[in-house]
């Protein structure tokens, strides 16, 4: 045998009677990796758990969000809802008044009066952001315009309004009453 045998023999050797003489070295080491093992296994189902916590955090703080923004929302239609209804009952005595001025009135003082009276309604709807509908020589539009009458006249285009029986208002963007109208060769 050569030297280089010889050395591996006795090394080998030498090992395993370390190996018998502690014999709690080995078990040791396979415990300590059997510990790695689950102490690994335990970091990932931890982190899994975190991740799953995470989600519901973070979808919990979107549903909050969004009820958030629904409820400003609907706080904001429900006053625009109510001002809109007020204002409906307002334009009907608009409409009288504006009846009224077209009425004929020996009594200026009387006739005054009143176009005082319909002057500050109309100031009124300007600063709550009331707008007349312009309905009269434009095409209809079923939106905005409620027509309650068909005339054939060749002074008017097709599909044209031709007359108006009752003005139409917008409070901002919403229509809150539709012009009553009559539509010219439909």
């Amino acid at each position: 045998m050569d030297n280089t045998q010889e050395n591996k023999e006795l090394e080998q050797e030498l090992d395993e009677k370390e190996t018998a003489e502690n014999p709690e070295e080995l078990p040791a080491e396979e415990e300590t990796a059997d510990e790695g093992s689950a102490d690994k296994k335990r970091i990932e189902e931890l982190e899994k758990q975190l991740s799953d916590e995470k989600d519901k955090y973070l979808r919990v703080v979107a549903e909050y969000d969004n009820f958030r923004k629904r409820s400003v929302n609907d706080r904001l239609n429900a006053v625009t809802d109510a001002q809109a209804r007020v204002i409906t009952e307002i334009l009907s005595v608009i409409d009288n008044f504006e009846r009224a001025m077209n009425a004929e009135c020996t009594d200026e003082n009387y006739k005054k009066g009143v176009e005082m009276i319909f002057s500050q309604y109309n100031s009124i709807l300007t600063k709550l952001g009331v707008t007349e509908i312009e309905a009269l020589n434009c095409p209809f539009d079923p939106n905005v315009h409620h027509a309650v009458n068909q005339v054939e006249d060749e002074n008017f285009g097709e599909n044209t309004v031709c007359q108006v029986f009752q003005k139409g208002y917008r409070l901002g963007d919403k229509v809150i009453r539709c012009a009553m109208v009559a539509v010219a060769n439909p």
